[in-house]
């Protein structure tokens, strides 16, 4: 079995991971954390989100953000961009990769987009082509890939007819993802594949949820048939809101444990991430979702009493 030699990891963290987050968290505090993860090799990094504060009042500070955090050469940073009011955003604030999120259920995109999925893909339309034109970057991921809380199975059939859409819009990248982490590892292969008789994969990532403990099996069957992109949340912030009290996006820190332990590069730096992730679990107040994180936070301090 071939897998790949090395890995693009994009973090979701600041966006994806705090956006769900009640308690007000400072636009200092993201520029902070944003820092931290482009100090420990992250490359591909999911800021923020342009929407309406009315939805998300914790993204309202985009602007703020974007302003502030560190843009050194060969950084990317990603924005939401569900309409052409947030792709302005992102134009202005020199955003670098616009993402767009159709979703692979109907009952899914009418309960979280209020339309069809024939409807969303003509909202996104114009920020696809926006995205041409000015020579940024689009990133489209696929919601509820695995499986839908409203719907329950979703076909493959259907995840294939929005990839196909998607890249009928000129998508860059086209993320996979099992937003409420009920996928098992046989089934990501075909999906997997399934999507890759219509896209290439090599541009194809995928986006996981540990709610059912099965993200770094799928991650590891992703390898198997070819993927090498993935997205992950440092100290995996960010919960599951479709499935009380469960854990949501898979831990950065256990990908890139799994990664190493496979010989594939990542180029990031394993203990700069378990200091960014214990860090912005303290100022949230909790323990962080990442076993590695926590066990090799545990070993440290084990190994300084003993000094």
């Amino acid at each position: 079995m071939s897998l790949p030699k090395q890995t693009m990891i994009t973090e979701v963290g600041p966006r994806d991971g705090l956006q769900n987050e009640k308690q007000p968290v400072p636009a200092a505090t993201k520029i902070d954390l944003c820092r931290r993860l482009v100090e420990a090799g992250i490359r591909n990094l999911e800021a923020t989100s342009f929407v309406s504060p009315k939805w998300v009042p914790q993204m309202a500070d985009a602007p703020e953000v974007m302003a502030g955090i560190p843009r050194p050469q060969g950084v990317r940073v990603s924005v939401l961009t569900p309409n052409m009011k947030g792709f302005e955003g992102a134009l202005a604030s020199r955003a670098d990769e616009a993402v767009i999120f159709p979703a692979a259920s109907e009952a899914f995109s009418q309960r979280n987009l209020n339309c069809s999925i024939a409807e969303s893909v003509e909202r996104f339309t114009p920020v696809a082509r926006a995205a041409q034109e000015s020579g940024m970057r689009l990133r489209a991921v696929i919601s509820v890939a695995f499986g839908c809380p409203y719907q329950g199975d979703v076909p493959i059939s259907s995840v294939v007819d929005v990839v196909s859409r998607m890249r009928d819009l000129g998508a860059d990248e086209i993320g996979i993802a099992d937003t409420i982490g009920v996928g098992t590892a046989e089934q990501v292969k075909r999906v997997i594949e399934a999507a890759a008789k219509v896209y290439p994969i090599e541009q194809i990532s995928g986006h996981f949820h540990d709610t059912y403990g099965q993200a770094l099996t799928n991650i590891y069957a992703c390898l198997q048939v070819g993927v090498a992109r993935f997205d992950s949340s440092i100290a995996g912030l960010g919960g599951c809101p479709y499935a009380k009290g469960a854990t949501g996006n898979v831990a950065t820190e256990d990908v890139v444990y799994l990664l190493h332990g496979l010989g594939i590069e990542t180029g990031l730096d394993l203990d700069k991430l378990v200091d960014a992730g214990q860090w912005i679990s303290a100022f949230l107040g909790r323990k962080s979702h990442s076993r590695v994180g926590n066990a090799l936070a545990a070993k440290r301090a084990a190994a300084e009493q003993a000094t």
